[in-house]
């Protein structure tokens, strides 16, 4: 019995453990620096023993704050240091504190350091729960073996670690402080292995509650630490401070403004985001957000133990939290909305779109909230992943919360909404306030707005924002919930889709056209471009900008679509009703007679009125509008109804490659035109016969002969004015007149023209007089025809006079009777 008691309680680690001159090569190494550092056994606190705990975190507090201990001395403590780690039975205050939690949840993992991690595993709440005795037993271990300082102290973690140190952190020198860092930065990615995760996390949680485990950060910190936060030296303790309380205040003086004064060092500051990138991985690392947030995480967040979704679930459900661990998620979503970077998953996520989107503004030390306005501007790019674009909606919906939660707006307005808008603090309710009190000076005509410039600036980019997702707008989408789950399913909520559906569904179809267009049915691409146009005027305005080389695709797809939707009927283009009001009844009132109010007219009335502007008969406001119609539908065919829908046919069969091409730009109607004799259908071979008749009248709606003999109309035809086929005109008479070199391409795409009008004219002959008289009359040979008419008459005339006339003469006589 003797014996087995000495086994137990004199083991060499042990008799260290409690007196370190039990170790000669220690007691001898260290006998200088210990007494150079005053770590000696006068100075020991409440004990006569020189304890091995003591003296180690006095010479490491003498290494922390920079001092010069000798390597072999190092040396010495790295052993010893890694001996308590491996074996807890060396700390009497573990056995003494954590007795029952190791008899309930470790028994049997005594060696390689598995007791300490399994207790660790129980702290973190995995596996049970742990006394505050136990729990502080742990952190003063954790602290008297300093594993921050070195990995290899724990060799739990080292080796359940090696693989990924020797792939993700090889850079790095062993045994650096930094690789524990690389490792969090490798959390939850594809390098990342289970058992090394477990271990990290179990070790980190015991490493962000004392901000001085961190090597790195306390070296870099240490001055700003003691300036602004009034800490101890390293190895001293305060009960008044909390854990994390330091690292608390660093992070507030991080992120002051040079107005607001007292801020960290560059350095410091860079640590602290480091840390702050770590601790959103994980909900535990951050000791004030679990200690104020248990009750809610297991109320609210119990079922979501995905990696990331505690936090995003604690600010899902900010309004229902208790008070304290409502201003801890509400003061850290403030941090994450001035530097996003802190959220490293979405960070990760979003990695493809930043390199491509948005690298300057990631480069940036300082963020003030650029990058993730960047990442909302292109959100609904193609590179956009589904997981990039889930978190940045996520955040958009978490900033609707209280207006705080977006930097730029926050830094902006904050004085206008102190003055303006007190006691109001979510951010629709702010900007509404904000946006009314800017229209009532507008409409005022107020001397000075109430509402700063700066503030106005970006109170325009928060309506934008807000206005291209429904549920950016919280009453709006809960009073539409059930309309959005039964009607718009397969609409996506991006780009104002759902809203610009459900505005189709409570207007009937040709009002809805007839509405202004928001300016958040526009995409951000598109606004650009029209800067101080007015809803009324916004689509008009694009459209004329449409084929600007600096257009947006998206953009230009955007407006495609609704002259597309225009196009199929009169009534849903406003400013072509007004300019033809006049002309619709009078050239095309049976079309209007056979159509019925609910339904689209599918062009009809566009395709007369482009009929009779060949004829050149319209007024001069209905002939600018439909030129402009020919003009675009002639680059683009989807833009003419009739000819879609009659030729779909031969779209398919004879021009499908020219319909594939991205960018339409008069490829399908050339093609058509080219393939007039082999088109079989008679509604379809009208339509490419209008085609060529409006071609006659004016050749800038034929943009491929137009494109050819650009250069021979500025030189041959220059002091002519465009329209009522002057200039076609001209080229023609060019064409015939020999002294005339025409370039090649324009001379054979006009000898193309006139083979097709000669076809056009067989088989499509004047229907009645005023056919015949158009026909000459926008003939290319009119000046030949008309003088060939006018001979004749000529000739009638001169016979008339020679022969006398042709009745028979009466006498004078019976002419007085």
């Amino acid at each position: 019995l003797c014996h087995e008691h000495m086994e137990v309680n004199c083991h060499p680690g042990k008799l260290i453990a409690q007196d370190y001159k039990v170790s000669y090569s220690l007691a001898k190494s260290c006998k200088s620096d210990l007494k150079k550092y005053r770590c000696n056994v006068e100075n020991l606190p409440r004990s006569r023993e020189a304890r091995l705990s003591y003296l180690l975190m006095c010479l490491e507090s003498a290494v922390h704050r920079g001092r010069q201990v000798s390597s072999e001395c190092q040396g010495e403590m790295l052993d010893y240091r890694r001996m308590l780690m491996e074996d807890f039975s060396l700390s009497p205050e573990i056995i003494l504190s954590c007795r029952g939690e190791i008899e309930h949840h470790c028994s049997g993992l005594h060696r390689k350091g598995r007791t300490l991690h399994c207790l660790m595993k129980v702290v973190r709440g995995e596996k049970g729960s742990v006394g505050p005795n136990c729990q502080q037993a742990l952190q003063t271990l954790i602290q008297e073996t300093d594993p921050g300082a070195d990995y290899r102290i724990d060799r739990a973690l080292n080796e359940a670690c090696e693989s990924v140190i020797q792939t993700a952190c090889k850079h790095i020198r062993s045994g650096d402080p930094m690789i524990l860092s690389c490792l969090m930065e490798h959390l939850y990615t594809e390098k990342m292995v289970e058992d090394c995760e477990h271990r990290l996390l179990e070790l980190q949680y015991f490493i962000s509650r004392d901000w001085k485990l961190d090597v790195v950060l306390y070296r870099k910190c240490q001055g700003d630490a003691s300036r602004l936060c009034h800490t101890h030296g390293w190895n001293e303790t305060s009960e008044l401070m909390p854990p994390g309380a330091v690292f608390s205040c660093l992070y507030r003086h991080a992120y002051r403004t040079e107005e607001q004064g007292r801020r960290l060092s560059r350095e410091c500051r860079a640590e602290v985001q480091r840390i702050l990138h770590q601790r959103a991985m994980d909900v535990k690392l951050d000791p004030a957000l679990q200690d104020k947030c248990m009750i809610d995480l297991g109320k609210w967040c119990s079922e979501k133990t995905e990696t990331g979704q505690e936090l995003e679930c604690l600010q899902d459900h900010l309004d229902d939290l208790v008070s304290d661990c409502r201003d801890i998620v509400g003061n850290l979503t403030e941090l994450e909305s001035e530097d996003i970077q802190i959220e490293a998953l979405l960070m990760r996520a979003c990695e493809p779109i930043i390199q491509t989107f948005c690298h300057e503004v990631a480069d940036n030390q300082i963020d003030s909230g650029d990058l993730m306005e960047c990442l909302i501007q292109n959100k609904h790019q193609k590179e956009m992943n589904e997981k990039c674009a889930i978190g940045v909606t996520h955040f958009q919906l978490v900033q609707m919360k209280d207006f705080r939660f977006s930097y730029k707006f926050k830094m902006a307005c904050k004085e206008d909404v102190l003055k303006l808008c007190p006691n109001i603090k979510k951010k629709v309710d702010v900007v509404i306030c904000l946006s009314t009190t800017v229209r009532n000076d507008t409409l005022q005509d107020a001397k000075e707005h109430r509402v700063s410039l700066k503030c106005r600036k970006q109170l325009r980019v928060e309506e934008l924002e807000m206005t291209e997702d429904i549920r950016l707008e919280p009453e709006l989408y809960e009073a539409c919930k059930s309309d959005i789950k039964n009607y718009c399913q397969n609409v996506p909520y991006g780009n104002a889709q759902v809203m610009d559906h459900l505005n189709k569904l409570v207007f009937n179809f040709s009002l809805y056209f007839f509405l202004p267009v928001p300016k958040h049915l526009i995409l951000r691409e598109c606004i650009r471009f029209c800067p101080e146009a007015d809803s009324k005027n916004m689509l008009q305005c694009l459209k004329q900008n449409k084929n600007s080389e600096v257009m947006d695709p998206k953009c230009k797809q955007m407006i495609t679509k609704r002259q597309i939707t225009q196009n199929t009927d009169y009534r849903l283009n406003p400013v072509l009703r007004k300019a033809c009001k006049a002309d619709i009844p009078k050239f095309c009132q049976n079309i209007l007679n056979r159509a019925k109010d609910d339904t689209e007219l599918e062009g009809q009335v566009i395709s007369c009125l482009k009929l009779k502007y060949a004829d050149q008969r319209l007024s001069p406001d209905c002939e600018d509008q439909i030129r402009v119609i020919i003009q675009e539908s002639a680059l683009d065919y989807r833009l003419d109804p009739q000819l879609q829908m009659h030729c779909s046919e031969e779209i398919s069969s004879l021009c499908a490659e020219e319909a594939a091409a991205q960018e339409q730009t008069g490829q399908v109607e050339e093609c058509l035109k080219v393939n007039l004799l082999k088109i079989k259908t008679e509604m379809c071979k009208k339509e490419v016969l209008n085609m060529l008749k409006e071609s006659k009248a004016d050749i800038f709606v034929d943009p491929v002969l137009h494109t050819a003999c650009a250069l021979d109309i500025k030189h041959h035809c220059a002091a002519i004015p465009p329209g009522r086929g002057r200039q076609m005109s001209c080229l023609m008479e060019a064409l015939e007149d020999k002294r005339v070199r025409l370039q090649p391409e324009c001379k054979k795409r006009l000898n193309d023209r006139i083979e097709m009008w000669s076809y056009a004219a067989k088989v499509a002959p004047a229907e009645g007089f005023s056919d015949l008289a158009m026909q000459v009359m926008t003939s290319p040979s009119k000046n030949y025809i008309l003088s060939v008419i006018t001979v004749g008459i000529c000739v009638l005339f001169l016979i008339g006079l020679m022969c006398g006339r042709i009745t028979k003469r009466v006498t004078r006589e019976l002419k007085d009777r």
